[in-house]
């Protein structure tokens, strides 16, 4: 048994989830009588629990309700991690004050719903895979910086981890730690729960890929910066799609063994796995939430917006297309171009023509370098 495990303690194990409902459906009963095992997990993590280790300070309570599973923590780590603040992240790793409720019963809809913090390790620490930070060009592109790259230094641990403002230790990738601590022995290890009710797993085998490819070609783009409160470079985006940034992938459907947000269905139970490749941690979610998802800041997916999206932010006047005083950011640069019939307006089908003929969607201003 890893080290972990020697400070769990279980205050319960009546309605253990040993079933998670194929695509959400909850037609299934659990009397408590007798603990079962979740296939390919450790059964106890789908009922009660209490995590405290006094090495690291982790305070982490989950209880059941009649419908969902509610975790109180402290978001301190159960692990080592790597030093903080560093050269990447000035940020140091304190005490939150969280509570989570997850679906007992959770129910697929197969609607991506995007999501900054898909969901939250078996330890109480966060995945939240997508940054805030922007590198911004002065002929109107926006790349959206990926976590885990190696052109800006983001401070990341061994984990794939680092520091909010606010103090709060994250995940952006396969948290190294937790895998080797909740590992049972078999290749899926269980890791945590999706806002949604349905379980994160990591496949110690890589057997399952994600459906996301790296675009054909280059980027565009000069004299392009990116900026923080600590520091300014100047950067070139030129070159391939190399993962530098969110939107150098694309969701192929069917080209993996995943969906758009890394779920599967395995022995008739959905779940999200959490993969080496990208997008690493899902980015959206496909069952019901009971809170709130806020819009991505740069488009579905923390990739580029969707036509529909530019249309609902940038027209005002709700008469179903773009004037020039409404348009913003890249998209107003290329305003000529993309209005085909010069009529002083752009509609969605020139919008959906100006993307099939560009291979990508126009975009709006982002902001710069922020919270990550």
């Amino acid at each position: 048994m890893k080290k972990t495990h020697q400070f769990i303690s279980i205050i319960s194990i009546s309605l253990l989830l040993a079933c998670n409902g194929h695509k959400g459906t909850s037609d299934h009963s659990h009397d408590g009588s007798e603990p079962h095992s979740h296939s390919n997990s450790i059964s106890h993590y789908f009922g009660a629990y209490d995590l405290k280790d006094e090495n690291f300070g982790t305070k982490t309570k989950v209880t059941l309700t009649e419908d969902q599973r509610v975790m109180v923590t402290n978001a301190l780590p159960n692990h080592k991690t790597g030093a903080f603040p560093n050269q990447g992240n000035p940020n140091t790793i304190s005490t939150q004050n969280n509570t989570y409720s997850f679906p007992l019963n959770p129910k697929y809809t197969g609607k991506a719903t995007w999501s900054r913090e898909p969901g939250v390790a078996l330890n109480g620490i966060k995945f939240e895979p997508g940054t805030a930070e922007v590198v911004v060009c002065d002929t109107g592109e926006n790349y959206r910086v990926e976590a885990l790259q190696d052109v800006i230094d983001l401070g990341l641990d061994f984990n794939h981890a680092h520091v909010q403002p606010t103090g709060a230790y994250h995940y952006h990738g396969t948290p190294t730690s937790v895998i080797d601590d909740f590992d049972n022995g078999e290749d899926m290890v269980h890791i945590g729960f999706a806002h949604d009710g349905f379980p994160m797993y990591y496949s110690k085998s890589g057997k399952y890929k994600p459906s996301y490819k790296a675009l054909d070609g280059n980027r565009e783009g000069e004299d392009c910066t990116y900026e923080n409160p600590h520091q300014s470079m100047d950067l070139s985006v030129g070159g391939h799609h190399d993962g530098t940034f969110t939107s150098d992938f694309e969701y192929v459907e069917g080209s993996g063994d995943l969906d758009e947000c890394n779920g599967i269905t395995i022995n008739d139970n959905y779940m999200y796995l959490v993969t080496n490749e990208f997008p690493y941690v899902g980015r959206c979610l496909m069952g019901e939430t009971s809170g709130e998802q806020q819009g991505p800041p740069n488009g579905a997916q923390g990739q580029k917006p969707s036509i529909t999206d530019l249309m609902n932010q940038m027209d005002t006047n709700n008469d179903g297309k773009l004037s020039k005083a409404e348009v913003k950011g890249p998209l107003s640069d290329q305003f000529s171009k993309v209005d085909v019939n010069s009529d002083g307006f752009i509609s969605k089908q020139e919008l959906e023509a100006g993307q099939r003929q560009g291979g990508q969607r126009p975009e709006g201003r982002k902001l710069r370098g922020g919270r990550n």
